[in-house]
């Protein structure tokens, strides 16, 4: 390599830095300033990684003074290159020296890098190559945005996901049963939404109790980073400046919006796009009095598209908050009370015409009238006749598969209230209640008594400490410092041996207190050396996932994970069966809550409720006023809010005027039980088993279960991820057999690899790992390192040059070929769905050194698996011999893709119509039976028509990358 002052070079590691200068020479050493950054580098002479800049006749190069020449002769003086060309603004002929260049100038373009000696590696050029094609088959696929939630494959939850996260600006009420996974189904809703495109922002409100497990669910669950923001928060921004304009994922307790005027302002003011509200039976409505809750969501739901409200009481708190929550999604169908409870009626209609149909018996005539009437612009007497007298099961079957499809149809909410009950939804574990009566010791009996005499009944209601009555051990150390509680409650000896019994089982505990929790492992671990992790809300997230992996996995473990009340949030421990609740809430719905850790779909064992209370104390209260009033231990309460309302004061009253065991206690647990039952019987009579089959898929789920359970079960990401990690100079081990320890390295291609901390990461393929281990990352086709390295690669220039040997006796040593890579593409605006019509396409076209086209007669895979790389002098000596012919070939090569292009977009352009014009008629033919169908989501579907045809005709090519084949010995 010959240097000279004032030749232009350009950096093969650092090509960002523009074109380089050589200012100084010394010995074997040479210095390059790189103007358009500052920065100058020094490199030895021998081995530098540096690239001389030549241009050749009809190259437009620029000025650094602005113009630019289209070059028509090349003068070589003194070892500095003079241009002399045709300035492109005037036409004028001028002469450019080499010194004179455009600092700024990058050789990003693959032809350009090709030709200036800035090529990469094969495996580099494999690796873009790769990128692209999957990018075509992402950008199609029905599941994206499915399959990247850490969940299991539930085909309820999947089918919600899937029918409601597709359409445009979705505005629907989830109310599945407490335990069905009402917040995953939002989740899965709002990360479909997301990675789609159709949504950008979102904004969640929840109860302040529900801000941890939102934020955690989301983070944990779909990689979804979410920022709280509260008054604390807010004060930090200067004054005019509105907070919410910072994030895009926005997280807000209901508390906040209400009592801040201001910052409420704010977020009206911002734009979102999906606005979900969990909790939302607490927005209390009256026609005459909504509470500031209520309309707070009221504001919101107006101006933002999409709307989901997540409670598990769609209709138990009072028929008109339901309306009332309906009202909110679509206030110009709900909008008077009185007309919707005339409109129910023909609801109810429906739903007993559904449940004849369910029920297996045939038709009478009364029936049979309904049916005929409710589907009068079908013909469907044949499927009525086939119901109505005894035949062949198949046969029947199929007949009420008909008239339900049709029914569902004319459901009055059906398109936007989804509700499972646990009634239709099947696979949820036994749950065995193993209570462990135990004597009150006498230091918790004198601080009880003490407490409740210290005032009177209606002052302790009010005490912030009242409910601590329930948690002994936190009231005894209220005033008490002489003694450890650990070292007399008889519960730390119930939970030793229970511990001891059970050795090889995990368990799980959870009580209220987060000190309780620390106390108890300390206790463990002194009295009896048992191996025991912790959980409470002071541990960052980082120490609770490690310490819920500590209690995850297998072995070298903690037998025990003692949880404070957080414990109940979010998290799913469904590997263990032994849940010990040390101390129990007072409100039942915390209870299903903790008990909801274990009681999951896909817990496979019984699971085993341990119970240690106090013999006469307000723990024995509770405990009979659970078990005997509501039956919330063995079996999911769903009356146990309505309960907890009517009664939760009166039993409040009680445990603090000291009556635990006597007839007001009875009396109390009496009375409950009796409300449970007529509750309970009143759910089931109204219970809408159209809706629930509705809800639930009616078997379509199953098979997304199948085709997300294929698409784990592939290995192309695995191996396209692994190759990603090689060529960015990750460093890998294997931590076990489904899991990958990642760590950046000194060497890294990129400094900041997508979605890797700089401790480090650990990943896995595999859905069973990511379940039972949260510290993991589960990697999928949705993922933000999938995608992020998948951008990375393509929106910069790595491998998008190349060069292999290729060593073939059947073909003439010297010959040479040319492997070009185009992509035709659009931009359009995200919600718009372009890519599932017109997506990323990759154009392969192989031209020999006559520039024949053999792209269809010599496949990629043949070429790839016989080329060899090349040293960098090697080919650097083949594109200066072979300077002259590139260009030629590049130019037919993009000649020959033009001719592909009217093809792909004709296909694309008639996909899309089929596509829309059917989900056109299919939703005009709905709404003309059922009004939840709105005008916005036809209009959108011919505004995206019309818009797309625009972006699909003016489709660009652009050259992704190149490959220069050479044979050789």
């Amino acid at each position: 390599m010959s240097f000279f002052l004032g030749q232009r070079w350009i950096s093969d590691t650092e090509s960002d830095q523009g074109l380089g200068t050589v200012v100084d020479l010394a010995g074997r050493f040479v210095t390059i300033l790189f103007t358009a950054t500052g920065e100058s580098r020094q490199y030895a002479i021998k081995d530098a990684p540096l690239t001389r800049v030549v241009f050749n006749e009809g190259d437009v190069v620029p000025s650094h003074e602005g113009f630019s020449i289209t070059i028509t002769a090349v003068v070589e003086n003194n070892n500095l290159y003079t241009y002399t060309g045709h300035r492109v603004d005037t036409n004028e002929i001028v002469d450019l020296k080499e010194m004179m260049l455009d600092h700024f100038i990058k050789f990003n373009k693959p032809h350009d890098r090709l030709l200036n000696g800035q090529f990469d590696r094969l495996d580099w050029y494999q690796l873009r190559k790769t990128s692209l094609n999957f990018q075509y088959q992402q950008q199609q696929s029905e599941l994206t945005g499915l399959v990247g939630g850490r969940v299991s494959l539930i085909p309820h939850q999947l089918y919600i996901a899937e029918e409601v996260g597709k359409r445009f600006a979705p505005r629907v009420l989830l109310a599945d049963e407490v335990g069905l996974g009402k917040t995953i189904e939002a989740g899965l809703i709002l990360h479909q939404q997301l990675v789609s495109g159709r949504a950008k922002r979102a904004l969640i409100a929840v109860p302040e109790s529900l801000m941890h497990q939102w934020l955690v669910e989301m983070l944990r669950r779909f990689n979804l980073k979410f920022s709280i923001f509260d008054a604390e928060r807010c004060q930090q921004y200067e004054e005019g400046e509105n907070p919410f304009s910072s994030e895009q994922l926005v997280l807000v307790n209901l508390d906040f919006l209400a009592n801040n005027p201001d910052q409420f302002e704010n977020i009206a003011n911002e734009d979102w796009d999906l606005l979900i509200v969990d909790e939302a039976h607490h927005l209390s409505w009256s026609q005459d009095n909504p509470s500031i809750e209520y309309q707070c969501i009221e504001i919101l739901a107006e101006s933002i598209p999409g709307v989901l409200l997540l409670t598990a009481t769609p209709d138990q708190l009072g028929h008109e908050s339901h309306f009332a929550r309906l009202r909110l999604l679509d206030p110009d169908r709900f909008y008077n009370y009185s007309e919707f409870i005339k409109e129910e009626e023909q609801y109810g209609v429906v739903a007993d015409a559904a449940n004849s149909i369910l029920s297996g018996e045939n038709l009478n005539k009364e029936q049979q009238k309904t049916l005929v009437s409710l589907l009068s612009e079908s013909d469907v007497s044949n499927a009525i006749n086939i119901l109505s007298i005894d035949g062949d099961e198949d046969v029947k079957q199929s007949a009420q598969k008909e008239l339900l499809s049709q029914l569902l149809d004319r459901h009055g909410t059906g398109r936007i209230l989804f509700r499972n009950s646990r009634n239709t939804i099947k696979g949820f574990p036994e749950r065995k209640l193993f209570a462990t009566e135990l004597e009150l010791p006498e230091q918790y009996h004198q601080c009880l008594q003490e407490y409740i005499c210290s005032d009177d009944d209606e002052q302790l209601m009010q005490s912030a400490v009242s409910k601590q009555i329930f948690t002994p051990e936190t009231l005894y150390h209220l005033d008490h410092q002489e003694q450890e509680w650990v070292d007399f409650d008889p519960r730390v000896e119930f939970l030793i041996n229970l511990l001891n019994e059970n050795r090889q089982q995990k368990v799980l505990v959870i009580c209220a207190h987060a000190q309780t929790a620390k106390d108890l492992e300390q206790a463990l671990r002194v009295k009896e050396g048992i191996r025991a992790a912790v959980f409470h809300e002071g541990m960052s997230i980082f120490e609770r996932d490690k310490a819920a992996a500590y209690f995850a996995q297998e072995e070298d473990s903690a037998q025990v994970l003692l949880c404070s009340e957080i414990g109940s949030e979010g998290r799913n421990f469904q590997f263990a069966h032994h849940l010990v609740l040390f101390d129990l809430p007072r409100n039942p719905d915390l209870l299903e809550q903790r008990i909801g850790r274990l009681d999951r779909i896909g817990q496979t064992e019984t699971i085993c409720l341990h119970v240690p209370y106090f013999a006469n104390s307000p723990q024995a209260l509770l405990l009979h006023w659970y078990h005997q009033g509501l039956n919330a231990f063995e079996h999911t309460c769903v009356t146990a809010r309505a309960v907890y309302e009517e009664f939760g004061e009166a039993m409040m009253h009680t445990a603090l005027q000291g009556l635990w065991q006597d007839d007001a206690v009875s009396n109390l647990i009496n009375a409950s039980h009796q409300l449970h039952i007529k509750i309970k019987a009143d759910l089931e009579s109204g219970r809408d088993k159209l809706l629930e089959l509705n809800s639930s898929g009616q078997g379509k789920a199953e098979q997304l279960v199948k085709d997300i359970d294929a698409l784990d079960n592939q290995h192309e990401l695995a191996q396209y991820m692994f190759s990603v990690f090689d060529v960015f100079g990750l460093e890998q081990d294997d931590k076990a057999d489904n899991a990958i320890a990642l760590q950046p390295s000194e060497h890294m291609l990129s400094a900041n690899f997508p979605c890797l901390p700089e401790g480090g990461a650990t990943i896995t393929f595999d859905r069973q790992s990511a379940l039972s281990n949260e510290d993991y990352q589960m990697l999928t086709w949705d993922h933000p390192m999938v995608r992020g390295s998948m951008d990375l690669i393509l929106t910069d220039e790595i491998g998008n040059a190349s060069i292999g040997i290729l060593k073939n006796p059947a073909i003439a040593v010297g010959t040479f070929f040319i492997e070009n890579i185009f992509t035709l593409e659009a931009m359009a605006p995200s919600q718009l769905q372009l890519g599932r019509y017109l997506p990323t396409t990759p154009v392969r076209i192989l031209l020999d050194k006559n520039g024949n086209n053999l792209s269809d007669k010599v496949g990629e895979s043949v070429l790839d698996n016989q080329l060899s790389p090349v040293k960098k002098q090697t080919g650097l000596q083949l594109v200066k011999a072979l300077k002259g012919e590139i260009p030629k070939l590049v130019e037919k090569a993009e000649n020959f893709s033009q001719l592909k292009i009217s093809d792909i977009q004709q296909k694309a352009l008639t996909a899309m119509n089929s596509a829309l014009d059917e989900e056109h008629q299919r939703l005009t033919a709905l709404a003309k039976i059922n009004p939840n169908v709105r005008q916005s989501e036809l209009d959108f579907i011919r505004h995206q028509q019309t818009e797309l045809t625009h972006f699909i005709n003016n489709a660009q090519l652009k050259f992704e990358a190149i490959r220069l084949i050479v044979v050789s010995h």
